[in-house]
């Protein structure tokens, strides 16, 4: 059972926030190794990092690193699994900016093919 992203999206989704990468840019970056449109991935990333804190997007990578261990297609990642890795998350906020980033930036009505 495959379960997530975005994402935000860790792991593979990798967020772990490091030295001289900022978090939008990683972000949007790991987005479009999933197949996200660039400008839907950096949008996502932009809107994480300006409406959550470090700490919590640290949480999130956490999160979304532990939701893809064992995945048997690590290279694919819908929106509902970005979702659901963030809901993981006990901080209630993360959960609700991951899905009004995704909404707002038209990952939800516009999808990855895959």
């Amino acid at each position: 059972m495959r379960i997530g992203s975005i994402v935000v999206a860790t792991t593979a989704m990798g967020f772990a926030l490091s030295g001289c990468i900022n978090p939008s840019a990683k972000i949007a970056s790991s987005l479009e190794g999933y197949g996200f449109q660039p400008t839907q991935s950096q949008c996502v990333g932009d809107r994480l990092e300006a409406n959550l804190s470090l700490g919590q997007l640290q949480q999130l990578g956490r999160a979304a690193r532990a939701a893809r261990e064992g995945d048997t297609s690590p290279g694919r990642l819908t929106v509902g699994d970005f979702v659901r890795a963030a809901s993981a998350v006990k901080d209630p906020k993360v959960p609700l900016e991951v899905a009004r980033a995704a909404a707002g930036c038209g990952i939800l009505t516009n999808p990855p093919a895959l």
